[in-house]
């Protein structure tokens, strides 16, 4: 069962720095991993529509419409967070348009069904490859403030290619 201190703990171990217990732990490693780690996260997140991420929902039109354009408005899902919209039901099949504007999906459509990318929070429902890019990611991200060596960040950067690389190739083979 994989944790955010689970994938902290593998970057750490790739960078050759000690384990931490918790993301708020007051040791140099436990402040930086509470720093960057739900940034990496939802960057690594939006890199991919990982399986294990998407989920759908029907939205409701707000009453509110937008100024101009477009006669609809609605609001993007926040529990969970949509992080990136992947589809809107019938936008290939009957040419449904819609633009995103901030946390907003502005259309001329009555009923919008979207399927978007989610920040799931619980690490036991990342895909065991997706869990490894995350690491990778991080290491990368901390490896200049716990090592102060370019070169190692560098190599760090190639190797979370490599991950994301294959962590893509299975997800999107499922």
């Amino acid at each position: 069962m994989a944790s955010d201190v689970d994938i902290c703990n593998s970057a750490l171990n790739m960078i050759g720095a000690s384990n931490i217990i918790s993301l708020t732990e007051d040791s140099k490693a436990g402040r930086v991993c509470n720093q960057r780690y739900e940034f990496v996260r939802d960057s690594v997140f939006r890199a991919h529509p990982w399986n294990c991420l998407i989920q759908r929902a029907a939205l409701s039109a707000l009453s509110d419409a937008p100024s101009y354009e477009y006669t609809k408005q609605y609001q993007l899902p926040t529990d969970p967070f949509c992080l990136r919209v992947l589809d809107v039901e019938g936008e290939v099949s009957s040419g449904v348009t819609y633009v995103i504007e901030g946390r907003k999906l502005l259309t001329d459509e009555g009923t919008i069904n979207l399927r978007y990318l989610a920040r799931v929070t619980d690490a036991n429902e990342y895909d065991a490859l997706l869990t490894e890019t995350i690491s990778a990611r991080m290491a990368h991200e901390i490896a200049y403030t716990m090592t102060n060596s370019n070169g190692f960040t560098e190599s760090l950067w190639n190797l979370y290619l490599m991950k994301l690389s294959e962590a893509r190739f299975a997800d999107a083979t499922e």
